[in-house]
């Protein structure tokens, strides 16, 4: 007789019940995650297996055939898949689709569900709403970046881009960082700064200030943290960004070249950036590839032999076993590049799905009583 295989889904609001939107704990799990990372005990696609995901693109010509969708800005579907040791012990899939247009049909510019299998017989275990788990990890990693990276007496924040997305990003800085005092918010709509500030103040009990710039916010602050929507990436001049600080690229900018000099450079996961640089040069336009990732600055560079190679740069994961330094000393500045990784939805989805599991929330659905072909 064959086995009986049934799954739990949760939907959002019993996801919100499990706790997804924990952030302080979920800097913790990521934490773990990257420990995990560091040791080398997780699989992420590809040969290397270091891959982000699989994307498809539709055509850039309408009407290729009737009923296919056109390409647009942010119009993608990708695939990211993984598997993340120790005590998760578990492979999954976030699979992501995103169109631009959304929010004018009510609903959120991306859609995401996250799957959660068994890595040995590779049976579902999970089927889940994957919005939040992807919006409060991508959040919490600049928690666990200046757990390992800033000063500790870090006492001034700026955010450059004050959508959701640094909201996320600043919850988890502003619970790291125990002297912050002051958020600066620089965003191009004065509104969306000014409804960031209202909302850092009442929830963090800090002084907020909008700049004019972006030049005006970084001048002041201990950690930077760049998260602008939108495609055109943000314009940073060397000289304004202090000694000592950390920066934290969770979206496109464009830093000064001599920035990248004279500043310590750690990745998220450097094998997963190695990778990015090998694909951009499978395009048509390498630069153009460049232009389009948030290392792009960093792999021109390494094309021109005036940076080393991205393999040679220390991975988050690393620096938070000691296996590889982070911050030598009070002056130095270092900035953070991060690209999100499968493993981080499998590791927050997966304790969120262990505390539903634990209160009985979702619903059991069944595979098969025994399957057909077993």
């Amino acid at each position: 007789m064959g086995k009986k295989t049934d799954f739990l889904y949760l939907n959002e609001a019993e996801m919100i019940q499990a706790g997804v939107l924990d952030s302080k704990h979920c800097i913790d799990i990521m934490d773990e995650m990257f420990r995990l990372m560091g040791e080398g005990d997780y699989v992420m696609g590809g040969p290397n297996s270091n891959e982000h995901g699989i994307m498809m693109h539709f055509p850039k010509e309408k009407d290729t055939f009737p009923g296919m969708p056109a390409d647009g800005p942010d119009r993608r579907f990708m695939a990211m898949i993984a598997y993340l040791g120790g005590r998760f012990h578990i492979s999954g899939v976030k699979w992501y689709g995103s169109n631009v247009v959304n929010p004018k049909r009510g609903l959120p510019r991306s859609v995401l569900m996250i799957m959660l299998n068994d890595p040995d017989t590779c049976e579902p275990i999970a089927l889940m709403s994957g919005n939040l788990v992807s919006a409060v990890r991508t959040g919490a990693i600049p928690g666990v970046a200046v757990r390992h990276l800033a000063r500790k007496d870090s006492k001034v924040c700026a955010i450059i881009g004050a959508g959701p997305v640094n909201k996320a990003c600043f919850q988890a800085i502003a619970s790291e960082m125990k002297e912050l005092k002051k958020v600066v918010v620089y965003d191009l709509l004065p509104e969306a700064a000014e409804n960031f500030i209202h909302w850092a103040q009442s929830t963090f009990h800090i002084e907020g200030v909008i700049a004019s710039s972006t030049e005006e916010a970084l001048r002041q602050a201990d950690i930077n943290s760049i998260a602008a929507s939108g495609i055109s990436p943000v314009e940073i001049k060397n000289e304004w960004i202090i000694k000592g600080s950390t920066t934290i690229l969770t979206g496109l900018s464009r830093i000064e070249e001599s920035f990248w000099y004279d500043s310590k450079l750690v990745f998220d996961n450097a094998k997963m950036h190695a990778a990015y640089y090998t694909e951009a040069h499978e395009s048509e336009d390498v630069e153009e590839a460049f232009n389009g990732m948030i290392a792009g600055r960093v792999f021109s560079l390494i094309k021109k032999g005036k940076l080393p190679k991205v393999e040679t740069y220390p991975s988050l994961g690393e620096v938070a076993i000691g296996k590889k330094e982070g911050r030598a000393n009070e002056d130095e500045r270092l900035i953070l590049v991060t690209g999100g990784m499968p493993t981080e939805d499998l590791a927050w989805a997966y304790e969120v799905y262990k505390k539903a599991e634990s209160m009985g929330l979702g619903q059991k659905l069944k595979l098969w009583e025994e399957p057909y072909w077993s």
